[in-house]
């Protein structure tokens, strides 16, 4: 945790390098990707430990996209519509997901590094024991959002709802939710080092208080 006088770091985030013109294509057809734009998909499309990068994927529905164990580096994803999209022990680097609508997106035991989340709905989001390094969440809707034993440094939320966090044994540097409007957090007291704006404080208070053993009564 940072020492109470601490700047609060912001997330450092570039945007995808990408070069100017990408060769459109329609599917995979390789173990490494570069340097294309992906007009469509099938709709189980398994990308699982391939290595993405310089890549654009244009708006297109799809139902299982698998990107266990993948590296995805330098990609930009707009308007992306998905049932999963699996991502475990993934390596996300410069990637930028705007727009679009996804029923799960799990990135548990990934690494995570500049990445950015910029108006998308997603009903299940999952960091569990993911280490995540500037992460910014922009303009969202979110479902369930579990971080159990994640490490969050130079994170931050902005303007986005979340029904419910769970926060288990999170790790937090530089962890700004003032942005965040969450319904629940199962674990308060894991919010150590963590910025909260005073609203969502009197929210908490009363789970502050029972994880302290505090009875409050008129």
């Amino acid at each position: 945790m940072p020492p109470r006088n601490a700047a609060l770091a912001v997330p450092r985030i570039g945007a995808p390098d990408l070069p100017r013109v990408l060769t459109e294509v329609s599917g995979l057809h390789a173990d490494e990707i570069f340097q294309l734009r992906f007009t469509a998909l099938e709709a189980q499309t398994d990308a699982s430990h391939l290595s993405i990068s310089e890549c654009a994927v244009s708006p297109l529905a799809i139902e299982v996209l698998d990107l266990t164990g993948a590296s995805v580096v330098d990609v930009d994803i707009t308007e992306l519509r998905a049932t999963q999209v699996r991502a475990r022990g993934a390596r996300w680097r410069r990637v930028r997901l705007t727009g679009g609508r996804i029923g799960t997106l799990d990135l548990a035991d990934a690494d995570v590094d500049e990445v950015e989340l910029d108006g998308v709905r997603i009903d299940y989001v999952s960091l569990a024991g993911a280490r995540v390094a500037d992460l910014r969440v922009r303009g969202c809707t979110l479902g369930a959002v579990d971080v159990p034993q994640a490490t969050l440094t130079r994170t931050a939320f902005v303007d986005t709802s979340a029904d419910e966090v769970d926060t288990r044994a999170l790790t937090a540097t530089h962890l700004d939710l003032r942005g965040l409007d969450a319904g629940a957090f199962l674990d308060p007291t894991a919010l150590r080092g963590a910025t909260l704006a005073p609203w969502q404080v009197e929210r908490l208070a009363p789970a502050f208080a029972a994880a302290l053993g505090i009875r409050v009564q008129d």
